[in-house]
C-alpha cells in the first residue's frame, strides 16, 4: 500500500512540476512577444502573444485543478474531489479558445482585409528564437513524463497521451506542441511579409495560428467532457478486473461490472458477483476482501471496490425446461 501511495504521489508531483515549468515559460514568452509585436507591427506576433497569454491562464487553471482535486474525501464528498480536476481543465480549454483562438482569427482576418504597416522584424525574430527554446524545454518536460507513465503501463506513448485521464499533462503537451508550430507559422509570416512587402503572409499566419488553437481547445474540451460524464476503464483493464474477480475462491460469476475513472490515480470498480451457493457468510466476506486486495495489487490506481453478492437469475427458458 505504501508503494501505491508513493507512486501516486510521484505521478502527482511530476504533473505539478510539468505545469509549473510550462506556466513560467509562457509568462515570460507572453511579455516578450507582446513587445516584439508592438515594435514590428506584426499581427502574427500579437496573435502569438495572445496564444502565450491564453496558455499562461490555462496553466494557472491546471494548477488549481491539481490542488483542488487532491483534497481527501469528506462527509460532503464521500467519493473525493477527483472529478473537479476535469472541471478546471475544461475551463482551461475554453480559455485557450477564447483568449487565443478568437483573438488570432480576428486579428488575422482584420490584417487580410485592412492590411498593416510592417516594422523592423529583427526583434520579433530574436523573440521567436528564444521562445522556441523555452517552449521546447517545457514540451520536453511534458513528453518525458508521458513516456515514463506509458512505459510503466506498458503501452505506446502516443496511445497513452490519447487516452490518459491526466488531462493536465495532456494539455501541457498539446499546447506546447501547438506553441512550437505557432512560432514557426509566425516566423513564416514575418519572412513572407519581409520578402514580399505584403501583410497578407502575416495575416494568413495569424489565421492559421487561430485555427490551430481551435483544434487544441476542441480536443481538450472533448477529453475533459468525456471524463466528466463518466468514462470507464479501457476494455483490456475491464477484462483484467473481471479475470481477477473470477480467480477468487467462492466466486463463480461476474454478472455486472461497472468501472469509472474519477481521476488519473482514482479508479472505481463496482460489480454484482455470484458466489457459490454453499458459501458461508464468512467465506463471502473473506472473498470480497481477497478480491479487493488482488485488484489493488494488479491495478494500484484502483481506490474503491464495491462488490454486491447477487445470485444468478435463471433464464426463462431454463425455468420452463425445469
Amino acid at each position: 500500500m505504501s508503494d501505491e501511495k508513493s507512486q501516486d504521489e510521484k505521478s502527482g508531483g511530476e504533473s505539478t512540476f510539468t505545469v509549473v515549468v510550462a506556466a513560467a515559460a509562457n509568462l515570460g514568452i507572453t511579455l516578450a512577444k507582446l513587445v516584439a509585436g508592438l515594435i514590428s507591427g506584426s499581427s502574427a506576433m500579437l496573435s502569438e502573444a495572445a496564444h502565450s497569454l491564453a496558455d499562461t491562464v490555462t496553466e494557472v487553471m491546471l494548477l488549481t485543478a491539481l490542488k483542488r482535486s487532491g483534497k481527501p474525501a469528506d462527509e460532503d464528498h464521500p467519493l473525493g474531489y477527483g472529478p473537479e480536476r476535469y472541471i478546471w481543465a475544461m475551463l482551461a480549454a475554453v480559455a485557450t479558445f477564447v483568449g487565443g483562438a478568437v483573438f488570432s482569427l480576428y486579428d488575422g482576418i482584420h490584417t487580410l482585409l485592412r492590411g498593416e504597416e510592417l516594422g523592423d522584424p529583427l526583434v520579433s525574430y530574436l523573440v521567436l528564437a528564444v521562445a522556441f527554446v523555452l517552449e521546447g524545454y517545457s514540451l520536453r518536460t511534458g513528453v518525458r513524463q508521458v513516456r515514463g507513465e506509458a512505459a510503466r503501463l506498458r503501452m505506446p506513448a502516443p496511445r497513452y497521451l490519447r487516452r490518459t485521464p491526466d488531462t493536465a499533462v495532456k494539455a501541457v503537451v498539446m499546447e506546447d506542441s501547438a506553441a512550437l508550430a505557432g512560432l514557426l507559422l509566425a516566423a513564416g509570416g514575418l519572412l513572407g511579409g519581409q520578402l514580399s512587402g505584403s501583410a497578407v503572409w502575416d495575416g494568413l499566419a495569424s489565421v492559421l495560428i487561430g485555427l490551430l488553437l481551435v483544434y487544441v481547445a476542441w480536443v481538450l474540451c472533448r477529453s475533459n467532457a468525456q471524463l466528466l460524464i463518466g468514462r470507464p476503464l479501457p476494455a483490456e483493464m475491464r477484462a483484467g478486473v473481471r479475470e481477477e474477480l473470477l480467480s477468487v475462491p467462492h466466486v463463480v460469476g461476474v454478472l455486472e461490472l461497472t468501472t469509472l475513472i474519477q481521476g488519473p490515480t482514482e479508479l472505481l470498480v463496482a460489480a454484482k458477483v455470484d458466489f457459490r451457493d454453499a458459501s458461508t457468510a464468512a467465506e463471502i466476506e473473506w472473498a470480497c476482501e481477497e478480491a479487493e486486495q488482488r485488484l489493488r495489487e494488479r491495478y494500484p490506481s484502483i481506490r474503491r471496490v464495491y462488490l454486491d453478492p447477487t445470485p444468478e437469475r435463471r433464464r426463462p427458458e431454463a425455468r420452463a425446461g425445469g
